[in-house]
């Protein structure tokens, strides 16, 4: 082979290596949707250019005719793979497609038929000779009818194919509409070039031009393989997945009709297709459980509905959307359907259990309370054992002072501490030595000295204690004088906490009002006339006058 021929093979042998590299990259992607189909469709082109080259090269007449027959092969096997990856690519829904596949086998099967029987009626190649070209000769010969009419099959085979996939290029993302236009140019311009021979139009030295454009068109297909990632990122068909979607949806226009439903509404409802779409949505959900007939003339909702499916509640939440057009336009709503039983199922389970916890802890609260409270009694009763003559003294102060608190408006939580504080209002005379705790005379200033150490004791003691830290405030303060005389910290005024300045004045009347060691328990009148002079020295102002018009109601 001369150099001469050798550079004239070269765009045909570059057409047939870049066509063998999309086969085998096509191959490795077969697993994806339409790989396999391109596959095939790919190797026809592959064996056709092959064939061309061998025809090419070939001396004889008769080897000229087979390798031209080969070609035939090669197309053929193309025009059976490109509809079958034009549907699946563009997932165009196509019924009972192993029958239609056969179909499609018939004109090329028979085409076929008459390439091997050619040798006997030449109804394909009709005058075939050899005609006498630089560098290669080149094989001419009559079209017959028959190549016409298969011609023209191919064709509209190849046309619809390439239909749809333009079909698919209307989608909302640029990205997948790039793939589906390069995938079409890449199909349009082997076809092009395949049809230039059928009208006597010569591009190229040779009278076929078709690898030339099989080559122009793989390489647009490779652009797309790399740089759109075709096969690998797929995009998937609108309409299965609104079939696909678990949950019952339809769709209604502006006229409030079924314009689209999906599966598992239609299996919800128990109706076909056909029994639902174009009609009203008053109709067809007339007896529905989920109100969508209530919503046909809202933008937005959002509700619940109930009922019952074989002994079981069955709880749906329906939304409304509405859908806009291009130019904003409403064009109709669709309803989703979302089943809640699960939800609603724990919801219930949750809710027991929580009544039940709040039983269990309002029952242990309970418990803890009363726990609490006889504590509290206990240590008060453990003093008033200790001290015979305060016996009762605690009981009679703490309701004095509840009183007292409740009229000035003190409740719940508040009221309670107070309660607390009264009862362990002495606790720190648990470290009095009993010889001065018990003495019937007149303290010396030393064992005042002790006696008044009792609130820092009551302090140190339960300040540890953090459920008392706001009852604490009347054991360590009850002795505080609102003229700031008093101990063990010298408040004054409205430094001494509420409860403490209420405490003080129930307290220092119970003491008065009954025998103690040290003194005689003092008439009425003289305890009232008592209260008045310390009102604002001993005693807050306010609590002296609401406690003595208690007195007088016959309240204390």
């Amino acid at each position: 082979m001369t150099r001469t021929e050798i550079l004239f093979l070269v765009p045909y042998f570059a057409s047939f290596i870049i066509t063998l590299s999309i086969l085998l990259f096509v191959w490795k992607k077969s697993k994806s949707q339409g790989a396999a189909a391109f596959g095939w469709y790919v190797l026809g082109q592959l064996l056709w250019v092959a064939g061309f080259i061998f025809e090419l090269i070939s001396v004889r007449l008769v080897d000229k005719v087979f390798w031209d027959g080969f070609q035939w092969f090669g197309l053929q096997m193309v025009l059976v793979a490109l509809p079958v990856f034009a549907i699946q690519f563009s997932e165009y829904k196509i019924r009972e497609p192993r029958k239609w596949f056969l179909v499609s086998l018939i004109v090329p099967v028979l085409f076929s038929l008459l390439l091997v029987t050619d040798v006997f009626h030449h109804w394909v190649y009709i005058d075939p000779s050899i005609l006498s070209k630089t560098p290669f000769n080149e094989l001419t010969y009559t079209f017959s009818p028959f190549v016409y009419v298969y011609a023209f099959y191919g064709g509209c085979i190849t046309f619809w194919a390439i239909s749809l996939l333009v079909r698919r290029t209307i989608h909302p993302h640029g990205f997948y509409r790039a793939q589906l236009i390069l995938i079409i140019l890449g199909c349009v311009a082997p076809l092009i070039g395949s049809i230039f021979p059928l009208f006597g139009i010569q591009i190229a030295s040779q009278r076929d031009a078709t690898p030339f454009a099989i080559a122009i068109g793989n390489l647009i297909i490779a652009w797309g393989l790399f740089r759109f990632r075709i096969f690998e990122v797929m995009p998937i068909a609108r309409e299965k997945v609104f079939e696909a979607i678990m949950e019952p949806v339809v769709i209604l226009d502006n006229q409030h009709q079924v314009v689209d439903i999906n599966a598992a509404m239609l299996a919800l409802m128990g109706m076909n297709a056909n029994d639902v779409i174009g009609k009203p949505a008053k109709v067809v959900f007339d007896n529905f459980p989920i109100p969508i007939k209530m919503y046909t003339h809202v933008s937005y909702a959002r509700t619940e509905a109930i009922f019952n499916l074989q002994g079981r509640e069955i709880h749906y939440e329906l939304t409304v959307w509405p859908l806009y057009s291009v130019s904003k336009q409403m064009m109709g709503r669709i309803y989703i359907s979302h089943d809640i039983t699960a939800l609603k199922e724990l919801e219930n389970e949750l809710r027991k259990l929580n009544t039940e916890l709040e039983d269990r802890v309002l029952a242990r609260t309970r418990e803890l309370a009363e726990a609490y409270d006889t504590t509290l009694e206990g240590f008060a009763r453990a003093l008033e054992l200790r001290d015979k003559e305060t016996e009762g003294h605690s009981r009679r102060v703490t309701e004095n002072t509840l009183k007292l608190a409740q009229q000035i408006g003190i409740s719940n939580e508040v009221l309670e501490d107070i309660r607390s504080g009264a009862i362990l209002h002495d606790i720190g005379k648990i470290s009095i030595p009993d010889e001065i705790l018990h003495k019937p005379g007149k303290l010396t200033e030393e064992e005042r000295s002790i006696v008044n150490q009792h609130p820092e004791t009551a302090y140190k003691l339960l300040s540890p204690i953090p459920f008392l830290s706001k009852a604490l405030e009347i054991p360590y303060c009850h002795h505080e004088k609102w003229d700031g005389t008093g101990y063990p910290r010298g408040l004054k005024g409205e430094e001494i906490p509420l409860s403490a300045r209420i405490f003080a004045v129930a307290d220092v009347w119970d003491a008065l009002s009954y025998d103690r060691p040290y003194n005689q328990a003092w008439p009425r009148e003289k305890i009232i006339a008592y209260f008045r002079e310390q009102s604002g020295k001993h005693f807050d102002p306010m609590i002296t006058r609401l406690f003595l018009s208690m007195v007088e109601k016959g309240e204390i």
